[in-house]
């Protein structure tokens, strides 16, 4: 069963594949997503990356929250579920 993490504090310039080659080192990544603002088109300094499973995704927490990437301290954790906003009725 796939593990979904959260990576902060990310500088400007890591990228997807950036993100990929980190997290490669401590298992297989199934996905990656760097979050790009819609409006400006700039990273928002935060993504995602899904690892295949739950001890991988243990092990690169323990290895990479804190590091320096780029310049800039990371945060990894496991990803909260997103919540569920209550959508309106149509009439």
């Amino acid at each position: 069963m796939t593990k979904r993490l959260y990576v902060g504090d990310l500088p400007d310039q890591v990228t997807d594949e950036i993100l990929k080659n980190l997290f490669s080192a401590y298992g297989t990544v199934e996905s990656v997503t760097v979050m790009i603002n819609k409006i400006t088109d700039l990273p928002q300094g935060f993504g995602f990356v899904e690892m295949s499973c739950e001890s991988e995704a243990q092990e690169a927490i323990q290895n990479l929250n804190g590091t320096q990437v780029e310049g800039r301290t990371i945060k990894v954790h496991e990803a909260r579920p997103r919540p569920v906003s209550p959508r309106r009725k149509s009439t």
